[in-house]
């Protein structure tokens, strides 16, 4: 039994000298006099916690509202503590706003906008501003467009000088458009495969459907962005009618009326309206299966659309998330991580836009636990639904978000970001000061009451991005299942586990040779890799040795294949990583006709040792992810050219199937020279990888992971 009592100061000494002395043999008189002792020091503490106190008001400053001649709204925060002066300026310009097939639009724009005007390079605006010790910030979220700035009241001047430019005079160069769209691009094709991003694609589509909210942005779509496309948005979006400029800290209503008129009074115009968009009716419970073949991990998203601003059962959603899934203490973490080890965290929001808001539960668990873990996200949900909440855990809930909200308010910049939400999502004056008392005026029934809206169990979007084979049957006996590749077209569960044929390979090109690798993490060399390939009787042997010092990772890979047809024999694999040693053998027991042995990897968190012990029946064509690097290059090789094979992955035993496809050719340059060399991407594995071969002898000169920064590249 353990207990929350903790001793006081001075008290914890003498307990360990009365355990020391007992342990000494000392005698009844001893131990009564040391137990004395101890009572005395308790004594002057109550055995209960007082009772909370009562809340106290809440200071908020006033605030004034004024509406300039050219339709800008103004919300003054008065704050004469500080010589500082923070400014927001919000116009309904986010990604809602982006045209269907250019989604990106705004996010792109926000980052071009401070990249240069008619009297200013972007060099020259970043100097400006910090020079004075602050930063010009631009960004765009799914209804809002925001340029923000917190300055010395000296600088405020320079702030509205720098913020009337860009607005009125950005000039957009095309070489800064360029650069953000090669930067947004890249970056978004290294998102696209990854789990949590296709998650939460697949997820707002399916809960929104054709509402801009449910679009995301892709490589795709950027890739489809002009700078003409920036202009019209900047000419016909970014304007005062209906936009918001709130600021906080030392200025007067004069002071900031003058700035006003003198910096953005030549600022004229109002956007369009927006369309109006109806969300997706809810529909019977479905699971969305996204399969991404070789995922050691599935992600989960549950949920649903909820209320719009101001829906008077905000207060009991508030709580209600908090109870289930708001926190480190709530029930999901609690019970899906500290009770059942199945993942390091499960949580649920809610999210408040402009429009139609959406409630959701998300976690990753392991592969192993998907259907478990999703069906204890669901009775967990219908408890909220059903069960009466103990005054234990409504009571904390209570006293962490009342407790907490006076922390959100404290200095000018946090009233002004409060003031800036409630003004523009129409939450009314009274919100900030009214906040507490309605989330204490919340009772137990009306937690249920909220639930009925906020979880809608039975009619939930639910998907599932994981590995398709693995788990498909399972989700089944849960509920329906709709399955989709990463790329949204539909499956069939045939399609998951489909016939293929061995690879034809052409073992007259497997080279004896010793090669060395340099591997580099953003372009320093952080370690070496060798490796060698040579021939014993009628089998190949390949060893490969990986150091990476700075990291405390030694690897060594002894991998034995027939000769003739590459088929593979056994696999040793030892990594030393700090403390841990993983292990992993296979053997491909042709007498059983089976594989057996053992893979163990580091944890991805921890990087303690786990395993996974193997006996499975050997498929025709069978492989293993580490013979991927001599297999590959004895392919026939062309632009196009695309490839299948079913294979153990050694970093979690799972059978994968991975393609192999020829996405071109470039010219690639590493130490050990240059090469016209063919571009091959394999995905199917946890992450993907691409090698470039050379194009005559197929040599491996170069070695991607997707979406990651570190390269493998040949040196001799």
């Amino acid at each position: 039994m353990t207990s929350d009592y903790n001793p006081p100061f001075g008290a914890s000494e003498k307990m360990n000298s009365v355990s020391h002395r007992l342990r000494r043999g000392l005698g009844f008189a001893a131990m009564a006099l040391a137990l004395t002792a101890v009572e005395d020091a308790t004594a002057q503490f109550p055995p209960e916690p007082p009772l909370p106190g009562q809340i106290r008001p809440l200071q908020i400053p006033p605030f004034d509202k004024v509406t300039e001649a050219n339709g800008l709204e103004m919300v003054l925060v008065e704050n004469h503590e500080l010589p500082i002066v923070s400014i927001s300026l919000t116009m309904p310009a986010g990604s809602s706003y982006d045209p269907v097939g250019k989604e990106g639009l705004a996010g792109l724009t926000s980052e071009v906008l401070l990249r240069g005007t008619e009297s200013r390079t972007a060099e020259e605006i970043a100097a400006e501003i910090e020079g004075v010790g602050a930063s010009l910030n631009s960004g765009a979220g799914p209804d809002f467009f925001t340029l923000s700035t917190t300055v010395l009241k000296e600088h405020v001047e320079l702030a509205f000088t720098l913020i009337s430019d860009v607005l009125l005079n950005a000039t957009f160069p095309q070489e800064e458009v360029d650069l953000a769209l090669r930067r947004m691009f890249s970056s978004l094709q290294a998102q696209e495969g990854q789990p949590d991003f296709l998650v939460n694609k697949f997820f707002r589509a399916a809960v929104y459907g054709d509402h801009p909210y449910g679009r995301t942005a892709t490589s795709t779509s950027v890739g489809t962005i002009t700078r003409d496309d920036i202009v019209n948005l900047h000419a016909a979006r970014l304007r005062p009618g209906g936009s918001l400029l709130v600021l906080a800290g030392d200025i007067t209503l004069d002071e900031a009326r003058n700035l006003v008129r003198d910096g953005l009074g030549e600022w004229v115009g109002s956007a369009p309206a927006r369309g109006e968009f109806d969300v997706a009716d809810p529909q019977p419970t479905e699971i969305l299966l996204v399969n991404r073949p070789g995922s050691a991990q599935s992600n989960i998203l549950v949920g649903n659309l909820t209320m719009r601003p101001g829906d008077p059962d905000y207060y009991a959603a508030v709580i209600a998330n908090r109870v289930l899934g708001g926190g480190f203490d709530a029930r999901l973490f609690m019970i899906l991580r500290e009770e059942k080890g199945w993942t390091y965290g499960a949580y649920s929001s809610h999210t408040r836009p402009q429009g139609v808001g959406r409630f959701q539960i998300n976690t990753e668990v392991r592969t192993e636990v998907t259907d478990s873990a999703l069906s204890e996200i669901m009775y967990q949900a219908q408890r909220m639904r059903t069960e009466r909440l103990p005054d234990i855990e409504l009571d904390a809930a209570k006293g962490y978000l009342v407790g907490r909200f006076p922390r959100l308010i404290e200095t000018p910049q946090q009233v002004a970001e409060q003031v800036r939400i409630v003004r523009l999502l129409g939450l009314g004056d009274d919100y900030m000061s009214a906040y507490r008392d309605r989330l204490g005026a919340i009772s137990s029934l009306d937690i249920i009451d909220v639930a009925q809206r906020l979880v809608l169990v039975d009619s939930a979007a639910i998907v599932v991005v994981g590995d398709g084979p693995s788990i498909y049957e399972k989700l089944a006996a849960i509920a329906p299942v709709r399955i989709v590749d990463t790329d949204g077209n539909p499956l069939t569960p045939a399609d998951l586990d489909p016939d293929i044929a061995p690879l034809e390979v052409d073992p007259s090109r497997v080279v004896a040779r010793r090669d060395s690798f340099q591997i580099t993490l953003q372009g320093n060399p952080i370690g070496t890799q060798v490796t060698e390939l040579s021939s014993a009787g009628d089998s190949l042997i390949y060893h490969e040795t990986t150091s990476v010092p700075m990291a405390g990772l030694n690897q060594t890979t002894t991998l034995v294949l027939g000769s003739a047809s590459l088929d593979i024999r056994s696999l040793d694999q030892t990594m030393q990583m700090g403390p841990f040693t993983p292990q992993s053998h296979l053997v491909f027991d042709l007498e059983r006709g089976a594989v057996v042995g053992r893979v163990e990897s580091p944890d991805q968190q921890t990087g303690a040792v786990t395993g996974v012990d193997i006996d499975r029946p050997i498929r025709e064509g069978l492989l293993i992810s580490d013979a991927l690097r001599i297999v590959v290059p004895t392919l026939s090789l062309s632009e196009g050219a695309s490839f299948k094979v079913r294979l153990i992955d050694t970093t979690d035993g799972g059978v994968k199937i991975v393609s192999i496809t020829v996405a071109g050719t470039e010219e690639v340059t590493v130490p050990a020279g240059t090469y016209q060399a063919y571009r091959v991407e394999l995905t199917g594995l946890e992450g993907g990888v691409v090698f470039y071969l050379s194009g005559d002898d197929h040599r491996l000169v170069k070695v991607e992971p997707i979406g990651q920064p570190i390269v493998f590249e040949l040196v001799r």
